[in-house]
């Protein structure tokens, strides 16, 4: 305000505010110290966080989920206060990966992690996390992969249909300008080191259920109730939910939670069509106010697949800010299906929050498919081969007219249909 006040003078005085100006080397723009300084060193507190940046679209700060390409799809990155749900595949093999990825990324830059699981001990779980990979190793691991797809991709190269190159490209390799989110080797186990020096806190429900609660009717389990205690003595005790202003450097609380909603979490939403699921509702209504209050940021994996009853995947959906569904080929016809031999599931984007704005960011890529190579995990653009073979059977012919529909309007919705147009 103090610019817009001094480019607001008459006529007169402009030419004496220039001519001062360029006499002591001053711009008339200049902003005031003692009226910024407050606002100007919070904010700079918060932007120095290690493994933070702020949204270039709405100011709000983000760290990363672990995977860059993951990170370019939600808008930058996981927005600081909300909650990440990752819908597990049928088999929880991929989506127990991403969810290292984010305790691996908040070991590399320093963050608190707080793990808590029903199914494994959370100090068994970090001996298990990915080994970071420097950008020199990245770069040698996508140069050989580069090269190994080289030849295939050039003998059809002129076969894919011409929609595919008119859409955007997803980040394929390491940006070295940035240490924003890391790549990590999934054949490898990070360094003990790494793990014993950093801050970390537990949550094992088996350990925790000896003690007994008085639970009323339609109220929390057991399980919910002792770990929202657990996050917010976390939270309050060590200052995230900034009690504590004369603490200099602030730092982010990360939280991973798996397999909620699952019977070992003591719910029955999964086991039976009309579950309670009063009590998973308002443990996401809770932990989401806690968030909101805090520097933390929250990934839960859940086996949805599970869950019967679509209204209760509905609600979880709205109480959760981010939205990301796994769809892995095990076990499935598409694991056989020469259309998919590329990759070993799809990725859907359910749903992306609406921070500081009246609309979310909506990627323009609609067809996703992630593939677990020998060190990465990879997301890319579900590229299906032309139809030009006639090993291609009719059956998935058919299965090809599924993921077209949801293209853009053009030759490849028609492609997509009973009739098919040749080049």
């Amino acid at each position: 305000m103090a610019a817009v006040a001094t480019c607001g003078t008459g006529a007169g005085s402009t030419g004496s505010v220039v001519a001062a100006g360029s006499k002591n080397n001053v711009t008339s723009f200049q902003r005031r110290g003692p009226r910024a300084s407050g606002s100007d060193s919070s904010y700079s507190r918060l932007v120095s966080i290690a493994g933070t940046r702020p949204s270039v679209r709405n100011g709000q700060l983000l760290v990363s989920t672990g995977l860059p390409a993951l990170d370019q799809l939600l808008g930058g990155g996981l927005a600081v206060g909300t909650v990440l749900l990752i819908e597990e595949d049928k088999y929880n093999i991929y989506s127990s990966l991403l969810f290292k990825y984010f305790l691996a990324e908040g070991i590399i830059n320093g963050h608190t992690l707080l793990v808590a699981s029903a199914k494994e001990d959370p100090a068994d779980i970090l001996q298990e996390l990915p080994a970071p990979l420097l950008d020199d190793n990245v770069k040698k691991d996508f140069d050989e992969d580069a090269c190994n797809h080289k030849t295939a991709e050039s003998n059809i190269k002129m076969k894919i249909a011409w929609r595919y190159q008119l859409l955007p490209k997803m980040e394929a390799g390491p940006v070295s300008s940035s240490r924003f989110g890391h790549y990590y080797d999934a054949s490898k186990k990070m360094p003990q080191e790494l793990i014993e020096a950093s801050k970390w806190h537990g949550f094992f429900f088996p350990e925790k259920s000896s003690s007994t609660l008085n639970i009323e009717p339609c109220s929390l389990t057991h399980g919910y109730i002792k770990l929202l205690q657990f996050i917010q003595n976390i939270i309050y005790e060590e200052g995230f939910d900034g009690s504590n202003p004369q603490k200099k450097q602030k730092n982010i609380l990360r939280i991973g939670i798996q397999n909620l909603g699952s019977p070992l979490w003591g719910d029955d939403i999964c086991c039976m069509e009309n579950g309670n699921s009063h009590s998973l509702t308002k443990f996401l209504y809770v932990l989401r106010g806690l968030l909101r209050n805090s520097l933390s940021a929250c990934m839960i994996t859940m086996p949805t697949h599970l869950i019967q009853n679509k209204a209760i995947i509905s609600r979880v959906t709205n109480l959760s800010d981010t939205v990301v569904g796994l769809e892995s080929f095990i076990g499935s016809e598409r694991e056989t299906n020469p259309l998919y031999k590329d990759y070993h599931g799809l990725i859907h984007i359910r749903q992306i929050p609406r921070l500081n704005n009246l609309i979310y960011d909506v990627s323009d890529v609609k067809d996703l498919a992630f593939k677990l190579k020998r060190k990465l995990f990879t997301i890319e653009r579900l590229h299906l081969p032309p139809d030009l073979s006639d090993t291609v059977s009719r059956s998935s012919k058919q299965d090809l007219a599924e993921p077209s529909k949801l293209l853009g309007p053009g030759c490849g919705v028609m492609a997509g249909g009973k009739k098919h147009l040749d080049f």
